[in-house]
């Protein structure tokens, strides 16, 4: 069943991508700190939450 708020799927979306991302990423696993595509991801959650709350 589809969210009634289509940002707040967006929201849940991109935080699936970028844990997926983290968790499967080799680049991620061996470093403490996050690859560019996982910077870049975690970017694009904390851009559609901010939309969130401010809309």
């Amino acid at each position: 069943m589809q969210s009634p708020n289509p940002t707040a799927a967006s929201v849940d979306q991109a935080r699936e991508d970028y844990e997926d991302h983290r968790r499967y990423c080799r680049q991620c696993a061996v470093s403490p700190s996050p690859c560019p595509a996982a910077k870049h991801l975690r970017r694009l959650y904390n851009n559609a939450a901010r939309a969130t709350r401010s809309g």
